[in-house]
C-alpha cells in the first residue's frame, strides 16, 4: 500500500467514526514528530500495539480485500500469564460493502464482534477440522446471547446493534453489505503476530510505499519512531 493511500483511508475513517458518535484517543493524533518525543510513558501503546492498523492482506486491493481496525485498548501476553492485569482488548474496524475479511479463526481469542452502526455486517461461519480445514459440521453460534444453529458456510447478517461471539478455532470471513459497517470488538488479549490462523496462505501486515510522509503512525511504524524501544 502507498503510504498516501494509507493517510487518505485514515481521515476517511476519523471522519466516518466521529459520524457514528465514536471519538478516538488522543494518542490517535499524535505526529510522528510527537512520536519521536515520547520515552517510557508512551510504551503500554507501542508494546500492546495499540493505534492504527489498516491492511489490505498483502493483496493491494484494500477496496475488496482489506480492514480498517484501530485498537483501542489492549493487555499483554504476560497479562494472561499471570491472569491478572488487563485481559481484555477493544478495537473498532470499518467494513466496506463487499470489502472481505477473509477466513481466518483465532487459536487462543474469544471475541465479541459487534455492529456499532451503518449497513449490515456479513459473516460466513465453519468448524475448523482436526486438520485445521474447514469442517462441514453444524456451527452453534450465540448471537446476543441466543444460541443458533448455522449450517457450514451459512451467514448470519448483524444489523445495528447486533452482535455474535465467536470461540477459538472458529472460522470467519466477512464483509459489509448495504452500506459502510462500524464495528466494536471486545475479546481476550489481541495477538496479531501469532493468535491468527488464515484458511489460505495471506499477510497480515502491508508493506507500505513511502510516497509521502505519515499523517500518523501505524503500530507496525513504531519501531521505525518511538525511542522508547530502541
Amino acid at each position: 500500500m502507498k503510504r498516501s493511500e494509507v493517510n487518505t483511508i485514515m481521515r476517511e475513517a476519523d471522519q466516518f467514526i466521529r459520524q457514528r458518535g465514536f471519538y478516538l484517543p488522543p494518542f490517535a493524533y499524535w505526529t510522528p514528530a510527537e512520536w519521536r518525543s515520547k520515552g517510557e510513558e508512551a510504551r503500554e501503546i507501542v508494546e500492546n500495539q495499540l493505534g492504527w492498523d489498516i491492511t489490505d492482506f498483502g493483496a493491494g486491493r484494500f477496496d475488496t480485500l482489506g480492514l480498517f481496525l484501530f485498537t483501542v485498548r489492549n493487555g499483554s501476553q504476560a497479562d494472561m500469564r499471570a491472569k491478572r492485569g488487563k485481559l481484555y482488548c477493544e478495537k473498532l474496524m470499518i467494513v466496506g460493502v463487499d470489502q472481505i475479511t477473509p477466513m481466518h479463526f483465532h487459536w487462543n481469542k474469544v471475541e465479541d464482534i459487534i455492529n456499532r452502526g451503518g449497513g449490515k455486517l456479513v459473516i460466513q461461519l465453519f468448524n475448523a477440522s482436526d486438520g485445521d480445514g474447514l469442517a462441514d459440521s453444524t456451527v452453534t453460534a450465540s448471537l446476543d446471547g441466543v444460541k443458533r444453529q448455522v449450517k457450514a458456510g451459512d451467514v448470519v447478517r448483524l444489523g445495528p446493534g447486533e452482535s455474535i461471539t465467536l470461540p477459538p478455532r472458529l472460522y470467519h470471513k466477512f464483509w459489509g453489505a448495504e452500506e459502510r459497517v462500524l464495528v466494536g470488538e471486545v475479546s481476550l488479549v489481541n495477538d496479531d503476530q501469532n493468535d491468527n490462523r488464515f484458511h489460505e496462505t495471506i499477510g497480515r501486515f502491508p508493506e507500505i510505499e513511502e510516497d509521502e510522509e505519515p499523517l500518523h503512525l501505524l503500530v507496525t511504524d513504531y519501531p521505525q519512531y518511538y525511542r522508547g524501544i530502541r
